[in-house]
């Protein structure tokens, strides 16, 4: 049963992230852009005006929303994971050094992407029976569409509700677990006999801690994701700056290995990787899968947040992918390729390809501080998954359904510490891709909506 469901979902995932998708997803990315006249570069001094200036404006937002700055911490703390940590090293083992190139390029493109949903979402949201804000997708299909387009609001939904479960929640714990394993182990804490046990037990305390939180609403989301999301983001940062700086002799021949990568991956990898589509489609894949530009989830979380300017609150997007991409997953690259550890090319890696990038420069005493960044990677992400899973049943069944499925995705958590998941981070890929199909062909439509919000804020501009 397995081995059908195995050939299933490559079957799919080849279709899903195949030349069609890559063209729709850097297609709409360059749509956009050039719709907007390149927004996401000619205001990019703009964009950091107007969002981390926000950070430092400390005020309570209205009932039903949360602030503009815990709207994008939230985003982030579905987007900041294991795709950063564990996606880059995938990406690199897979597709080569030239993947990471690829990755800046969605970026560049999906800052766009992701400020157009961000905007849309805002401009279209509502309000539900419990007066809290809601939007993303599903909502700027439903009220920005005709009639004839509804079923994919209800797709984007269905595919939202199936991938949470995986991308947003067991895969997050799994990883969760193989950190505080591997640093226990490292210490010589505990025994391989007693690791069946210990991930119970983790298993069991995350899902009690998510529930906690999920359970308590946007507002105790928003205080949460505030707060965890710059600590984690700042400790890994320092942590990964401290490899580059102890091993810069290295850095210009990575950089060339990456721009050489991209386009002649066979003449870096030793001829390993040889297919320049493999090492753009891992690229672009795991870029997407980090920061979600074109999937449409983040923006479920900016739809709540309390502005009355959709275009102010889609520079959040421009920044949030900035800071996952262009930032965080830059620097695990380089962490990976700096520290001079070697890298199997062709073979499936993960966490552990970066964890020992830092253990090979800090020592195994760093275990600890990853497993920490780790930990806080990954329950930011289940949380904000959490939130976009809860949205889009909210969408399907109404609000009543909201409080079961927050305690069946908590427990989700159990079986993610307990189980062996190779399978299931290919699925969670696979339902990715296809969560882009229904929210691409919307922003397409809506393209020039997006055009008349920009027009409308900036009305001096050309």
């Amino acid at each position: 049963m397995l081995e059908i469901i195995t050939q299933i979902n490559d079957a799919v995932n080849k279709f899903v992230w195949g030349i069609p998708a890559m063209v729709c997803i850097i297609g709409v990315g360059l749509l956009l852009s050039f719709r907007t006249r390149f927004i996401q570069f000619r205001k990019f001094g703009y964009t950091f005006k107007v969002t981390i200036g926000k950070i430092f404006h400390k005020k309570e937002a209205s009932e039903g929303s949360i602030t503009p700055f815990q709207a994008v911490c939230t985003a982030l703390a579905a987007t900041v994971g294991t795709g950063n940590i564990a996606g880059v090293a995938g990406a690199i083992a897979i597709g080569g050094p030239g993947a990471v190139f690829w990755m800046w390029i969605s970026a560049l493109l999906g800052m766009c992407t992701k400020f157009s949903e961000v905007t849309l979402a805002v401009h279209f949201r509502e309000k539900n029976p419990s007066g809290d804000w809601v939007g993303g997708p599903m909502y700027y299909i439903k009220n920005g569409l005709s009639k004839r387009w509804q079923w994919l609001a209800v797709l984007f939904s269905v595919f939202g509700v199936l991938t949470v479960f995986g991308t947003g929640n067991a895969t997050q714990v799994n990883t969760i677990t193989t950190s505080i394993n591997s640093a226990l182990i490292n210490y010589k804490l505990i025994s391989n006999d007693n690791l069946s046990t210990l991930n119970l037990v983790i298993g069991i305390i995350i899902a009690f801690l998510v529930a906690m939180v999920l359970l308590g609403g946007i507002k105790r989301i928003g205080k949460v994701t505030e707060k965890l999301v710059p600590f984690m983001a700042l400790m890994y940062l320092v942590l990964a700056l401290g490899v580059i700086l102890l091993n810069i002799q290295n850095v210009p021949t990575v950089f060339r290995s990456i721009f050489e990568g991209a386009f002649s991956p066979r003449s870096v990898t030793g001829g390993v990787v040889g297919s320049i589509f493999l090492c753009m489609q891992k690229g672009v894949s795991r870029g997407i899968f980090s920061n979600e530009a074109g999937l449409g989830t983040g923006s479920i979380a900016h739809a709540a947040a309390d502005t009355k300017e959709p275009i102010m609150q889609g520079f959040f997007g421009i920044f949030e992918v900035f800071a996952d991409t262009i930032v965080i997953c830059t620097m695990t690259a380089l962490v990976i390729l700096c520290s001079g550890i070697t890298v199997n090319y062709g073979s499936a890696a993960g966490a552990e390809l970066t964890i020992s990038g830092f253990t090979s420069t800090y020592g195994n005493w760093v275990s600890i501080f990853t497993a920490v960044a780790l930990c806080c990677f990954a329950f930011s992400t289940i949380i904000g998954w959490g939130l976009y899973g809860s949205r889009c049943i909210e969408f399907l069944f109404g609000p009543k359904v909201i409080g079961p499925f927050m305690v069946i995705y908590s427990f989700v958590a159990i079986l993610g510490a307990t189980m062996d998941l190779g399978m299931l981070w290919s699925i969670a890929d696979t339902f990715n891709g296809l969560m882009s199909i229904p929210n691409l062909i919307a922003l397409f439509l809506l393209s020039g909506t997006v055009v008349k919000l920009v027009r409308a804020k900036f009305p001096n501009e050309k």
